[in-house]
């Protein structure tokens, strides 16, 4: 049977994250830094990684982002993640499930992922325009404990083929109500804004994925895929993950903040915690591991990244995820990062 075109965009998109991968260049991580002080007094025996998520208590505060589904190239990778998410204890999501809504063949290539991670905490994912029918189906498709509706408008408007109808609001709102899983309103990596923030919350959305600007670039992926590749002038647009880290930083107390986007290390991870996230996601490292990597050697990795963690927690002083949260004023900002917080007030 030939590939559809949404599978086939589907291996193109990994293709694409991985050319258009950037590893350990700088990104808006480096604006934050970390105050030293040389007595933090702390046993890293004392430090505890385990996290309030929610609704959840997670063993770490991490979690793999959303990633791929939908051919039978991104069913294996799904296939491999979910190995790895249940190897580590890290709750896992899905590329988006819409090509398998569209055509229920390739149900198989997410399906997979519950296959291989029985016990553990998956999330759907959908764009902001299915309406309910189409969230309960990829929900009892993976047998997910909470679905991501994303809200792409960015990627949407590069895409050759993408949406041109973003009025999403009143739909996230009757899914929110009436999906029995709770729904997670995500960015795919141009961040949320305050007022973005407020309007979800009105909706009532009560978990927000910052998806912030730093990592995968769907603007560089779609508009590879334009005919003149002429919208390269977006590449910069949105709000980094630590500039909606701090758009959102005095948010409700029952709002879950999970913050993904650039992620590049365990030093990334410590700065978005102290910047009030409650979890921390990471998407393209990944991806990247595993494509050079075996389960085996990806396993590893993030195990290394769990106890670095630790390590760091007691280098600053905290002994617990929710003393990090209290932290922030050992951040400094660059100049720029400094006035947009400024700009805030």
């Amino acid at each position: 049977m030939p590939q559809s075109q949404q599978s086939h965009r589907k291996d193109e998109h990994v293709s694409l994250a991985e050319k258009y991968y950037h590893g350990d260049r700088p990104n808006p991580f480096d604006q934050v830094k970390i105050r030293h002080d040389a007595l933090p007094e702390t046993r890293v025996s004392d430090v505890s990684l385990a996290a309030t998520v929610g609704q959840w208590h997670w063993e770490s505060p991490l979690y793999i982002e959303a990633m791929t589904g939908g051919s039978v190239q991104t069913g294996r990778l799904n296939a491999r993640l979910a190995q790895v998410a249940a190897a580590c204890h890290l709750p896992m999501a899905t590329g988006s499930q819409s090509v398998a809504i569209k055509d229920p063949a390739l149900a198989s290539t997410f399906t997979t992922v519950r296959a291989n991670d029985p016990h553990g905490l998956i999330f759907g994912n959908l764009g902001a325009g299915h309406q309910l029918s189409a969230a309960q189906t990829a929900v009892r498709m993976l047998g997910a404990d909470a679905l991501e509706l994303h809200l792409n408008v960015v990627q949407e408007i590069v895409m050759p083929e993408g949406d041109r109808d973003f009025k999403w609001l009143a739909n996230i709102q009757d899914v929110v109500n009436h999906l029995a899983v709770p729904v997670i309103a995500k960015e795919v990596g141009f961040g949320i804004s305050r007022p973005t923030m407020q309007r979800l919350y009105a909706a009532g959305v009560r978990y927000l994925d910052l998806g912030g600007r730093g990592g995968t670039n769907f603007v560089d992926i779609e508009n590879r895929r334009r005919p003149a590749r002429d919208m390269a002038y977006l590449h910069d647009f949105g709000l980094s993950t630590v500039e909606s880290l701090l758009a959102v930083r005095d948010h409700p107390a029952d709002l879950t903040i999970l913050a993904s986007g650039g992620v590049r290390n365990p030093l990334d991870v410590l700065k978005a915690l102290m910047l009030g996230a409650d979890a921390v996601g990471m998407a393209g490292t990944v991806l990247h591991a595993l494509l050079h990597h075996t389960n085996a050697e990806v396993i590893q990795m993030l195990a290394d990244w769990q106890e670095q963690l630790r390590l760091l927690m007691a280098l600053v002083g905290a002994t617990s995820v929710t003393q990090l949260h209290t932290m922030d004023a050992k951040l400094t900002y660059s100049a720029e990062l400094a006035a947009y917080k400024q700009s805030l007030k």
